[in-house]
């Protein structure tokens, strides 16, 4: 016989058990948060905790618990892997968005050196502007800029993900892939 659970999970809106019916059978999101989906659809169809941590290859029925009670308080957004450990993020927005201001700046061969950007181009760059970010690295500056969507390309250029500039009879046209944002999540 389980014992009484403490903070019985909340009755799922629709949009919410749709969203978790969708974010369960996901393939291309980190398996903790379909693993996390599957496992609230459980406690929501009256699953006890210890066998829907069990049927879903956890030992304990506690972080199912932790996870029922974050669940209840944030919603959707205790779905997402949060921050693991480690040292905490040492840039803050206002950081994250003067490099992400200085990747959209074209770069002038006379001042920068360059052409196109590069991580080592856009550190020296970043360090050297009376504005920048004096300590600065290009670990710091690829998670932020994958962060904001860009990836770097086969022509080392760092470009914004699902936008593209093709060429036409009419001339230059940018062309935006509609499922780039659902792709990326």
């Amino acid at each position: 016989m389980s014992r009484r659970q403490i903070n019985p999970l909340r009755p799922l809106t629709e949009d919410e058990r749709a969203a978790l019916t969708r974010l369960s059978r996901a393939t291309a999101v980190a398996a903790a948060q379909v693993i996390r989906a599957r496992l609230l659809l459980a406690v929501a169809d009256g699953t006890p905790y210890q066998d829907a941590a069990q049927a879903h290859g956890r030992k304990s029925g506690d972080a199912v618990a932790t996870l029922v009670a974050r669940f209840n308080k944030q919603g959707l957004d205790a779905l997402p892997p949060r921050h693991g450990g480690g040292r905490q993020p040492h840039y803050d927005a206002a950081a994250r968005a003067r490099i992400l201001r200085e990747v959209q700046r074209q770069p002038t061969p006379e001042q920068d050196g360059t052409a196109t950007w590069s991580l080592n181009l856009l550190k020296k760059a970043l360090r050297q502007a009376p504005d920048g970010l004096p300590g600065v690295s290009t670990f710091t500056i690829g998670q932020v800029l994958h962060g904001a969507g860009y990836t770097y390309q086969a022509n080392r250029t760092w470009c914004h993900t699902g936008k593209v500039v093709r060429k036409r009879k009419a001339g230059l046209v940018t062309v935006t892939d509609a499922d780039a944002e659902p792709k990326k999540s």
